[in-house]
């Protein structure tokens, strides 16, 4: 059985860790310093999704397996009970998981997402992602170039860069993707045009949202507390879908107020 890929901070600490979840085309680097925040007070246990980072690479991508990653991991960790953390795809994984493995979460905290089915709206991505030729491109800045043809946003093409790393083939090398960008685009409408599957989970819950991002709608709240009877929704100013990046300062400070640190 394959275990997901992480980067723990704070290890030595005795208290509840906290397990956290990046979104789609993510890695568990996006979460470096929140990771460091928190490490302070309980251990953090960043982690990669499968076909993401360094995570392993499968064929199979629905809720249930991302849930069932998570089982695996704590079963491995020895971690009995966490508190789950997940932004975007990693929100729903983290809701999956906490509908079927109740017992082993603590508190939950849903990042601008919800639990309902969302239309594909990663289309263009996929297809710049899908564009680049890593047989003729030879630098970083190429590959930016390529993906600024479909992609108008500087944050967007830097987010995706990060993906990007040598593989070496014996003695040569090229760039290529750290996630799998085959299953992650055969697989999409199952992970996301998929609302997770029916169940309640009766333990604390936040949903933290941006108040720029239309992820989550007041008329969302209705159907996510059938759910998650005792979920509680904050907005954060100034902030849209990438929460913790657009405004971290305020992103911690609600995080730890959550998770009485």
């Amino acid at each position: 059985m394959e275990i997901l890929h992480s980067k723990i901070f704070g290890e030595n600490l005795s208290s509840t860790p906290l397990l956290v979840f990046h979104g789609l085309f993510g890695m568990l680097d996006n979460w470096g310093s929140f990771g460091k925040e928190l490490g302070e007070f309980l251990p953090v246990h960043l982690i990669d999704l499968r076909n993401h980072g360094r995570s392993f690479h499968s064929e199979n991508m629905s809720h249930d397996d991302l849930a069932n990653d998570i089982a695996n991991y704590m079963n491995h960790y020895g971690i009995e009970k966490a508190h789950v953390l997940g932004h975007s795809l990693g929100g729903k994984a983290v809701m999956q998981f906490a509908i079927n493995y109740p017992e082993k979460v603590d508190k939950l905290t849903v990042v601008d997402i919800g639990p309902k089915a969302y239309p594909p709206h990663h289309q263009g991505i996929i297809k710049a992602l899908e564009t680049v030729n890593f047989d003729e491109v030879k630098s970083r800045g190429e590959i930016e170039t390529i993906l600024n043809q479909y992609i108008p946003e500087k944050s967007i093409i830097q987010f995706l860069a990060k993906n990007l790393y040598w593989e070496e083939n014996g003695d040569s090398k090229k760039l290529n993707w750290r996630f799998n960008l085959k299953t992650l685009s055969e697989k999409y409408n199952q992970f996301v045009s998929n609302a997770i599957k029916f169940g309640v989970f009766e333990g604390e819950t936040l949903f933290i949202s941006g108040e720029k991002s239309n992820y989550i709608l007041p008329q969302d709240e209705f159907a996510i507390k059938q759910q998650f009877p005792k979920a509680q929704f904050v907005k954060i100013k100034n902030a849209a879908h990438w929460v913790q990046a657009d405004n971290p300062v305020d992103f911690a400070i609600i995080v730890k107020e959550f998770l009485g640190l």
